[in-house]
């Protein structure tokens, strides 16, 4: 049986390269925003939610932190734009006030038939009303 596919929010892809999420046999993915966006807060770090638990290691940890970050795992997947960019745009016309990384987030689990994995930050925004219109699963993870 093949491995359950997730899409994991940015925060939950810095506590997966940080520490681990959990002990899963699901196949873990991201979107390129997501990843974007955790590779940002890892790199110029500010304080908040995503770079915090980088200002939470000492100097020689950090810099392993950020280089693990900046070369993703090959186990954790990043969908083809080929294929989630023609998902967004029909998204788009369901959700015209929808932004870029909500619609990425919602074309990947689509594409790939996955749950999506949200930090409470991402969980309190409007991406989860999307992802219940549109019959997709979801669930908030607490990070460490």
């Amino acid at each position: 049986m093949p491995a359950a596919a997730v899409v994991i929010d940015d925060r939950l892809l810095i506590e997966e390269l940080l520490v681990g999420l959990t002990q899963t046999t699901d196949a873990l993915h991201t979107t390129a925003y997501w990843y974007y966006r955790a590779c940002r807060a890892a790199v110029i770090g500010a304080g908040g939610h995503l770079s915090g638990p980088f200002a939470q290691l000492d100097a020689d940890q950090q810099s392993s932190a950020i280089a693990s970050l900046l070369s993703l795992r090959d186990d954790i997947g990043l969908p083809d734009p080929r294929v989630t960019i023609p998902t967004m745009a029909e998204l788009s016309q369901r959700y015209p006030r929808l932004n870029l990384l909500n619609l990425e987030a919602a074309a990947a689990a689509l594409t790939l038939d996955a749950t999506v994995w949200l930090s409470r930050q991402a969980a309190s925004g409007i991406l989860p009303g999307v992802l219940d219109a549109e019959g997709i699963p979801w669930r908030t993870l607490e990070p460490t």
